[in-house]
This record gives structure tokens, C-alpha cells and sequence, in this order.
């Protein structure tokens, strides 16, 4: 006769099979990268030390908790080059609210590089250069986001969760699809606001699917390199978000607000702060308002720790800033992200354009 697991034993077994599945995949440190660099040029500006104010539609990237506080639907579009130009990545978002209590939204992030040359059949098998042997391919990565959110009965505490696809293509090469969860909780008093962001809480999984033959043209190419097939499975471990902020308002027209946000990585990095069980990286943000119209904004965040060519370390941080401006409905930001070069990574500019629906009424 079979028996009846109770509940217990049900999660014991659930733990144990999701363990084995684990302990047969890859967990990389770095993966699906493309997927925590961010959106809405507006976060940029404040280094991304958002997680605790976001309340719009780019909440369902930054804390889908966040969307309960939209008024009407929004839509978010961004664009940001990278590596002079070498890469482009996009953004759009939109969201809406169900009723007084609950949102939703959707947005997708594209990270790509375009019209690489592929030299791989440059030479033929006698040694023979043929430029007419030269290919363009592209390499892309997707993410599809659903989000929904939630008002809990507590005044000010907010949830919401995040169901994400993500498609990765390198041109006939290779192609993956993954999926993963995220989870998150705003909690807003007068004065203070508080988040917390939770990114691949059930890890997120990656399969791969190579073309063999493709890979069979290529796997001599490089003596001693390249010579056996790349692992087919990837999975992303989890990150945590914490953030606090509070909004100071002077005589009506002027405001501040300030955010501080801590960024966990469950793995050893080059984080400022770093252990074998997590690593921290610090962001802190301001934004300048006058009169909800016209905005001035600064940040300072990613601090690395950097090995010098002598030997040595140094801290690396990444100092951003930006600007925007808001009217009926129609927001436009712009950021210019490690100004000074106080960091490892080059400088971006970064442009967004939030609109409200009113605007098509």
C-alpha cells in the first residue's frame, strides 16, 4: 500500500528533490547579468538606490510592490548604449491598476550586440583566406516580465511578485529560454519608506540548446581550446535588495528625496563588503524636485574593490547624475552614469520617457 505523506514530509521531499536538481545544474556567480543593470534613466541618476521609493510603472523592475501606488496606466520606454556604442540596451514597460487595492504590469529588456563579424570559416582547409567566407550574426538577451501587486490590509505595507521569461540568442550558435520568480514588499509611513526586493528567490533556471554542427566547424579552430561542448544548464542564484528613503518637502514648491539601498549577493565577489556566504555593495541616491516638474538628481553606488596593476587594491565606486522634467503627463529623464571614471566600467547616458494615459484622453 502507498502512503500518505503528511506536509511535513511533502517539504522535506520538495527540499530534497530541488537540492538534487541544484547540485547536477551550474551555478554561475554572473548570470543572466544583462537582467540587473536596470531601467528608467531617472534610477540611474540616483545610482539605482530606488528600491524603497519606486511607485510607478518601472516599479516592475525595481519593486513590483510599488505599482499599487499608480493612479492610472503608464508607459515606460528607455534606451542606453554601452561600450562606445557597441552594445544597445532597451527597456519598455506598462502598467495599470486593477482596482484601489491591486496592479499589474508588463516589461520587456533587450540587451544586444549587433553585426559581429564571424571569421570562423575565414580560412578554408588549405590554408586559403576568403573574405566572401565572412558572416554577420547577432547576439541578444531578453527579458519578459509579468508583475502583479498588492495592498495588504496593514495601511502602507504593499507586496507584489515578478514571473520573468528570459530568451537568450547568440546567432545560429546557441539559444536558451529560462524562468524565475522574484518577490518583494514596500512599507510607506508619513515620512519614511521602506523595501525590500528579493531577485530569483527560486534561483532561475537556463537551458541551453547548441548546434552541434555549428560547434563542430569551430572546435579545431583554437589548439587545446574550444574542444568539448559548453555545459547546456545555467542557474542564477539569488539577490537581495533592502532599502530605506525618506522625502523632505520646504515650503511647498521644493523637495528631497533621499534613498539608501544594500545589495546582496549570496556568492564571494569583488563587493566592498565580501564573504563567502554574501557580498555587499552600498548605493545611495538624492533627487531635487521643485514643484513635481523639474528634477536634479546624483548617486553614488557600485563600490568594487579593483586590483591595481602594482598588486594592490582600491575601492572603485561609480558617482552618476541626472535630470528631468515632467509636464502633463509626459516625463523625460536623462543620466550620465560614473562620471569622473571613479570605476572599472565606462560612462553611459542613459535617456527614458515615462507617459502617463491622460495624455491620450
Amino acid at each position: 500500500m502507498f502512503k500518505i505523506l503528511s506536509l511535513k514530509e511533502k517539504f522535506l521531499l520538495l527540499l530534497f528533490l530541488v537540492s538534487a536538481m541544484l547540485s547536477a545544474q551550474t551555478v554561475r556567480k554572473y548570470s543572466n547579468e544583462f537582467m540587473n543593470i536596470g531601467v528608467d534613466a531617472a534610477a540611474f541618476g540616483m545610482s539605482n538606490a530606488v528600491v524603497a521609493s519606486s511607485a510607478d510603472v518601472n516599479s516592475g523592475y525595481w519593486n513590483p510592490a510599488g505599482l499599487v501606488n499608480l493612479e492610472d496606466k503608464q508607459i515606460s520606454l528607455m534606451h542606453a548604449a554601452y561600450f562606445a556604442n557597441i552594445a544597445n540596451y532597451d527597456y519598455a514597460g506598462f502598467a495599470m491598476p486593477l482596482d484601489d487595492r491591486s496592479a499589474v504590469g508588463l516589461s520587456v529588456i533587450r540587451f544586444g550586440v549587433d553585426d559581429i563579424l564571424n571569421t570562423t570559416q575565414l580560412i578554408d582547409d588549405e590554408g586559403n583566406i576568403s573574405y566572401d567566407r565572412i558572416s554577420k550574426f547577432s547576439t541578444a538577451d531578453y527579458g519578459f516580465t509579468f508583475s502583479y501587486a498588492r495592498r495588504l490590509p496593514l495601511d502602507g505595507l504593499n507586496y507584489g511578485v515578478n514571473a520573468k521569461v528570459i530568451r537568450r540568442v547568440i546567432g545560429d550558435f546557441a539559444s536558451s529560454w529560462g524562468f524565475g520568480l522574484d518577490a518583494a514588499v514596500q512599507f510607506r509611513t508619513d515620512k519614511w519608506m521602506f523595501g525590500i526586493m528579493a531577485r530569483d528567490i527560486t534561483t532561475t533556471f537556463n537551458a541551453w540548446s547548441i548546434d552541434e554542427k555549428k560547434f563542430a566547424e569551430i572546435q579545431g579552430a583554437v589548439e587545446g581550446q574550444n574542444q568539448d561542448l559548453p555545459e547546456t544548464t545555467e542557474i542564477t542564484i539569488p539577490k537581495l535588495q533592502l532599502g530605506m528613503a525618506r522625502k523632505f518637502v520646504y515650503h511647498y514648491d521644493f523637495s528631497l528625496l533621499a534613498e539608501v539601498d544594500l545589495n546582496f549577493r549570496f556568492a564571494e565577489t569583488n563587493d566592498v563588503i565580501s564573504t563567502s556566504f554574501a557580498s555587499i555593495t552600498p548605493s545611495l541616491g538624492l533627487e531635487f524636485a521643485y514643484i513635481d516638474m523639474v528634477y536634479v538628481r546624483g548617486g553614488v553606488g557600485n563600490f568594487q574593490n579593483i586590483k591595481q596593476l602594482d598588486g594592490s587594491d582600491s575601492v572603485g565606486f561609480q558617482p552618476n547624475i541626472g535630470v528631468g522634467f515632467r509636464y502633463k503627463g509626459i516625463q523625460v529623464d536623462y543620466a550620465l552614469t560614473d562620471i569622473g571614471d571613479q570605476s572599472a566600467a565606462l560612462y553611459s547616458n542613459v535617456f527614458s520617457l515615462k507617459l502617463d494615459w491622460e495624455i491620450f484622453r
